[in-house]
């Protein structure tokens, strides 16, 4: 019987000591214990729960523990991590168990002089009817900080650039784990054969009301094992990354460019939109990371994409003549938390030499399109310096380019003050991703 608590320990230790990525190191430790649905499922709960709330977690402990955080055995606290989460957000794990198998894990992983220690934390949490005290509202930083898990620093940017009820917005869009999102391969189906065939598999399915052909799936279970997934039917991308696609506007028989297009899902909408005739060009520095697109491509049955390895930010390769661009440039990611929890608790990102990358990738795919075409700036994070603060220097420096409305679908409107050709999507709103769109038409050349 596998050791569910043990194997959480294992990811989390190896996310934030090691520097794995959750999804990866998660769907990796499924695979090599042959868990089951419902270990999976519990795993998948433990490990993301102490990732979404470990400054929580850690405020919480200071309440109970006669050691500061900084003093506390890295093992010992992710324990405590584990034990605390449980008592106060799974309420269908009893507190005996919460407490008596972290005791267990303690000595599991030769913890012997911390099982104690360990025991006392929880058993005093729970004497104390799991009461703690939060921080002072007054201070906002620190009180969001503390509720929503989330940086000091990452809190007093927001709410500069946001305002209160927006960064509150932001923040509380973070909690929980995200819908499975997918997008309905109409070469192939229908969305309702597609939901249909779903639901009849006890699959919940729910429309997306500002998309067209797009889906919320809730109870999926591995999607690889899904016959509708394996044979083409669906591939999976967040709501706001395929409302960039769509406004892009990619059109039958077109040639456009994805330059920085792993993992290919924006791609993949924009062969379906143009019906797989047309050619979209897609770009990536990783070669491996082509071939997965190459791959999700030929289950689709899309023939349309030509993929090739190619460095954004130079210009040693010169794009083909198309009619659209799409720049969906790294970024810090600070808009998909959900997704990866742990980005926020990082410190050496290099976050502030991005904005030069970013730049830099704007600048030399624009320089490739013809008068009329289209570019698509965007990103997957909610920093201004990455975001409108690039569009707004590249208009300013190339009055060969100028701003184009973005057509909006019914339902989506702005959440901030903004031009008409930007959109920040705030996460908590339509339950997407954070995520910034902006569209740029070329009216001439200026050599």
């Amino acid at each position: 019987m596998a050791d569910v608590r043990k194997i959480a320990f294992d990811v989390i230790s190896r996310v934030l000591y090691e520097d794995a990525y959750s999804a990866i190191a998660l769907n990796s430790a499924v695979k090599e214990n042959q868990l089951s649905p419902l270990d999976a499922s519990f795993l998948s709960a433990l490990v993301y729960g102490v990732l979404e709330r470990k400054l929580t977690l850690e405020y919480i402990i200071r309440q109970y523990s006669s050691l500061r955080i900084k003093k506390i055995e890295k093992k010992t606290l992710i324990v405590l991590y584990l034990g605390v989460y449980q008592l106060i957000y799974m309420d269908k794990v009893p507190d005996s168990a919460a407490v008596n198998e972290s005791v267990k894990l303690c000595k599991k992983l030769r913890l012997f002089k911390s099982a104690g220690f360990v025991n006392a934390v929880l058993r005093n949490l729970v004497r104390a009817d799991k009461q703690y005290q939060m921080p002072d509202q007054a201070d906002r930083v620190k009180y969001l900080s503390v509720r929503y898990s989330c940086p000091e620093t990452l809190v007093s940017e927001w709410l500069s650039e946001y305002g209160d009820s927006n960064t509150e917005t932001i923040l509380s869009g973070f909690l929980g784990r995200p819908p499975v999102t997918v997008r309905v391969n109409t070469l192939k189906t229908t969305k309702t054969a597609l939901s249909a065939s779903l639901k009849k598999q006890g699959i919940e399915v729910e429309d997306i009301s500002f998309l067209e052909n797009s889906l919320h799936l809730s109870h999926t279970g591995s999607l690889e094992r899904i016959p509708e997934f394996k044979e083409g039917h669906f591939f999976v991308e967040d709501a706001a990354s395929q409302l960039c696609a769509e406004m892009l506007g990619a059109q039958e028989e077109e040639r456009i460019c994805d330059v920085c297009a792993a993992p290919g899902g924006k791609s993949f909408y924009s062969a379906v939109r143009m019906k797989n005739r047309g050619a979209v060009y897609s770009y990536d520095v990783h070669a491996h990371k082509l071939r997965l697109i190459e791959e999700g491509a030929r289950r689709l049955g899309i023939d349309i994409i030509r993929t090739s390895v190619r460095d954004a930010a130079e210009n040693r390769n010169p794009l083909p003549e198309c009619q659209r661009i799409l720049c969906d440039v790294p970024c810090s990611g600070l808009g998909i938390l959900r997704r990866k929890p742990e980005i926020r608790y990082k410190t050496d990102t290099n976050i502030d030499i991005l904005p030069k990358l970013q730049y830099s990738i704007l600048c030399m795919s624009a320089s490739f399109l013809p008068i009329s075409g289209i570019l698509v700036y965007s990103t997957c994070t909610l920093r201004a310096r990455e975001n409108s603060e690039i569009v707004d220097r590249f208009l300013r420096e190339h009055p060969d380019f100028a701003p184009e409305p973005l057509d909006l679908p019914q339902g989506i409107e702005h959440q901030i003050p903004e031009g008409d050709h930007c959109l920040t999507m705030l996460p908590g709103v339509y339950h997407t991703d954070g995520f910034f769109i902006a569209k740029l038409r070329r009216i001439r050349h200026d050599d």
